[in-house]
C-alpha cells in the first residue's frame, strides 16, 4: 500500500507529469528539464526525487551529468501499468506538445554555457 501511495502522490503534480512525458522522448539531465519547465534547479530536483522514489524513473551518472529516464523494466505490474497509461495519455495536450518541441532542441552544453 505504501508504494502505491507514493506512485499516485508523485503523479498528482502537473510538473511531474510533464517530466514523465518529456522523458518519453529521451533521457534528460536536470538542467535540460529545468530549461523546459523554466523552473528552479532545487524545485526540479525535488520533483525528480519524488518520481525516482516512487519507482517511475531511473537515473544514471554520466560524467558530470545525471541522466534521468523512464525505467526499461518497471519494478512491478502496477508501475508498468501506470507508465503505460502515461505513455498513452496527454498526446493532444498543448503543454505536452510544446514541451516535446523544446526537448527536441534542448542541448545541455548550450544551456550550461549560457549560465
Amino acid at each position: 500500500m505504501k508504494k502505491a501511495t507514493k506512485v499516485f502522490k508523485a503523479l498528482s503534480d502537473p510538473a511531474r507529469l510533464r517530466m514523465l512525458k518529456m522523458l518519453e522522448s529521451r533521457p534528460l539531465c536536470v538542467c535540460e528539464i529545468q530549461h523546459v519547465l523554466n523552473g528552479s534547479q532545487p524545485n526540479v530536483s525535488h520533483h525528480l526525487k519524488a518520481l525516482h522514489e516512487a519507482g517511475l524513473l531511473e537515473s544514471r551518472k554520466d560524467g558530470l551529468w545525471v541522466n534521468y529516464n523512464l525505467p526499461q523494466k518497471p519494478e512491478s505490474p502496477m508501475h508498468a501499468a501506470v507508465l503505460s497509461l502515461i505513455r498513452k495519455s496527454l498526446a493532444s495536450d498543448e503543454t505536452v506538445k510544446k514541451d516535446r518541441k523544446t526537448v527536441a532542441n534542448v542541448n545541455r552544453l548550450v544551456i550550461t554555457c549560457r549560465r
